[in-house]
């Protein structure tokens, strides 16, 4: 994904500077937008944090992290003079008139046009209070753009979401509000459109009359690291499905929008996620699985289950595993099941989307007692970028026997130069306005709606965990899920 330069003065404020993703995407990313050209002299950025630093400490930091994270470090000490930070209480007003102050000093040196971007790289118990204190603090009172950008997770369920949304709503509109979702940002994700859409081949076939049935995989071999205690409360299912997952499923499903504005791709997207047939209490089972890993063996390690590692209960209800069975009730759609499945400690890391044709009707080459190979496109978005189309041909130069043959692209080593961190692209779209890749809340709306049921029930149907091995597929259920419509899962 190359970036068009279009250099956009700004100035950048960090909430939670400090942090872990401050220092591994942000600062890193905003470094390399600056280094190629895409961020100019006037841009200021102001890291906030709890911690009483001052400019020389914060940027020690700062260069410390862009070293580690970025190969080619030259401009870095140019980068570093647009930088500054703020030791400040979320909770004080006035650490919010002395960021005025501050904010008000840098536009006037750097000439920013009054342009505004705060980005809330922290716990979202703070998102409300943070943006009630900039409105009535002035830092919105601006001649230029005011934008937010905010992290997941976005509330815990559709009724803390609704809450939480008409907290930020009372000092940000819609239209200023970018919730981001990194998956959003990845190349191949945003390729699924361009598949869709600028190819003749592909989208008069994208429908029930030839789809037999589209997976998306996410699986990684990692556990949960040192975020147990996030990821008690949380899980598989809101943690992965609720947003990544669900927003895979939209850009496949979408109808072709009349326009690539963002607000008509998005339009697009919340038609197809409100199309997504609601679970019913009693067919959760039919729908939906849920896994929790036990210890095992991964990448040639021992590592422990779940139920061991730090800062989760012994006893723990949380899945760390999620297959589902989505439904969309639409005349494209009606009748071809989308499964996702995404889990930790799996037996690969991958992110996949796969498209399973239907059989050619009253195929020349069908024999009683043979099946063709299924006709597919594969989305490769990790680690190995590319696109693939299995295809049937002639096996040999005599003869009607077929075998399947693979049609491959992947990203070279050239292409993978010049694409940049989610991140990085993510956040340029936010200063040139383009929200294409934000979350909208209606498409929120929908897919909290829509995982509420299932986490109920489970919450109120204990599983028995772990029920599958670290290292493995997951689950043996989530097999049967397919099974069950005479289809599996394509794993490679």
């Amino acid at each position: 994904m190359d970036i068009e330069k279009q250099n956009i003065p700004c100035l950048i404020t960090i909430f939670g500077a400090t942090g872990d993703l401050s220092h591994r995407k942000l600062f890193p990313s905003l470094f390399h937008l600056f280094q190629q050209g895409n961020l100019n002299d006037h841009i200021a950025i102001i890291g906030i944090g709890r911690r009483d630093w001052d400019n020389e400490k914060f940027r020690e930091e700062i260069k410390a992290s862009i070293t580690k994270h970025v190969k080619d470090t030259a401009r870095i000490d140019d980068f570093m003079t647009h930088v500054y930070y703020q030791s400040h209480d979320v909770n004080n007003i006035e650490s919010y008139q002395n960021l005025l102050k501050l904010a008000d000093q840098l536009d006037n040196d750097y000439q920013l046009a009054g342009n505004r971007l705060f980005y809330l790289a922290m716990a979202p118990e703070f998102f409300g209070i943070v943006t009630d204190s900039l409105k009535e603090s002035g830092l919105t009172d601006t001649k230029g753009f005011t934008r937010l950008i905010i992290e997941k997770p976005f509330g815990t369920d559709l009724k803390s979401a609704e809450a939480l949304n008409a907290q930020i709503t009372r000092s940000f509109k819609e239209e200023e509000i970018y919730r981001i979702d990194h998956y959003l940002g990845k190349d191949m994700v945003q390729n699924i459109e361009i598949l869709r859409f600028s190819n003749a081949m592909f989208e008069p076939l994208w429908n029930n009359k030839y789809i037999s049935n589209i997976q998306v995989t996410s699986s990684e071999t990692l556990g949960v690291e040192d975020r147990g205690g996030y990821y008690e409360n949380s899980g598989a299912l809101k943690d992965m499905v609720q947003n990544h997952m669900l927003q895979i499923v939209s850009l496949l499903a979408m109808e072709p929008p009349i326009s690539l504005e963002s607000d008509d791709i998005r339009n697009e997207k919340v038609k197809a996620l409100r199309s997504i047939r609601q679970v019913k209490p009693s067919e959760v089972r039919n729908y939906f699985v849920r896994g929790q890993y036990d210890k095992g063996i991964v990448n040639d390690g021992t590592v422990p289950k779940y139920r061991d590692e730090e800062n989760v209960d012994p006893d723990s209800n949380t899945p760390t595993f999620v297959a589902a069975k989505v439904m969309i009730d639409n005349f494209r759609w009606a009748g071809v099941p989308f499964y996702i499945r995404t889990g930790k400690r799996m037996k690969k890391k991958e992110i996949r989307v796969v498209v399973e044709f239907k059989e050619v009707p009253m195929n020349l080459y069908y024999k009683r007692d043979q099946k063709l190979d299924s006709n597919l496109l594969i989305i490769n978005i990790q680690p190995n970028e590319g696109i693939e189309l299995h295809l049937n041909a002639r096996k040999y130069i005599e003869g009607i026997d077929t075998e399947p043959v693979k049609l491959s692209y992947a990203l070279t080593a050239q292409d993978k130069m010049n694409t940049v961190d989610a991140y990085e692209g993510l956040i340029y779209d936010c200063l040139k306005g383009d929200a294409t890749n934000f979350t909208h809340w209606e498409e929120l709306k929908a897919t909290w709606s829509y995982v509420d049921t299932v986490d109920q029930y489970w919450r109120e149907h204990p599983a028995p965990f772990p029920n599958y091995q670290a290292g493995s597929y997951g689950p043996i259920k989530s097999d049967l899920l397919l099974n069950r419509d005479n289809l599996h899962w394509w794993n490679f």
